[in-house]
């Protein structure tokens, strides 16, 4: 009986020696490259002040239409114009536009604001810095919305794009029944087809 106790007591201390020289030799485990971020406090209305930093998104770019896209499953609108949308006169022009300025791209969209359709606006830039949204304005496939912009790029739109993008600029002036007659026209001609 001492002999089996023995032999057992011999055969795990050479367990335990080899799990020792694995330990020896295992690289550390890897410490955790964040923190876990300590529960905020309720929000102080007396106290609250506007984020100094905006987040900002890097990635490729889904192309949405002529003045929407997303990048890390985030759907973003370009700050301060207005392109017109894809059932629209030029719409798919604007789109694909947008597509090839983007293709193959790492976008960086500095997030301004959220708007009324849930959508996160952002100044989207190329990675050589031309700002997305005046390349559009350029190209005449965009209009500035000073509303928005504050008419940071109304001096680059083209000659006579208003009336080119005349959907667009009516949004723009509020006048949706133009809108409205568009739609009930488009709807009829499908009707017809």
């Amino acid at each position: 009986m001492a002999i089996v106790i023995g032999g057992l007591f011999i055969r795990n201390a050479r367990k335990e020696a080899r799990r020792a020289v694995r330990r020896a030799f295992k690289p550390a485990e890897p410490k955790p490259l964040y923190r876990p971020t300590p529960k905020p406090a309720p929000f102080n209305e007396k106290t609250a002040r506007e984020a100094l930093e905006k987040p900002v998104l890097r990635g490729t770019a889904y192309v949405v239409d002529g003045d929407t896209l997303t990048i890390a499953k985030t759907q973003i609108r370009l700050f301060g114009v207005d392109a017109p949308e894809l059932n629209h006169p030029y719409g798919k022009k604007a789109k694909w536009a947008l597509v090839k300025l983007c293709k193959g791209q790492s976008i960086r969209a500095e997030v301004t604001d959220v708007d009324t359709h849930g959508r996160t606006v952002a100044r989207c830039y190329l990675p050589d810095g031309r700002d997305l949204s005046a390349e559009m304005v350029k190209q005449g496939l965009a209009i500035d919305w000073a509303k928005f912009s504050g008419g940071a790029y109304r001096s680059m739109e083209l000659p006579d794009v208003r009336q080119k993008l005349w959907l667009a600029d009516a949004r723009q002036k509020g006048r949706m029944q133009v809108w409205e007659t568009f739609e009930a026209k488009q709807n009829a001609r499908k009707e017809r087809e």
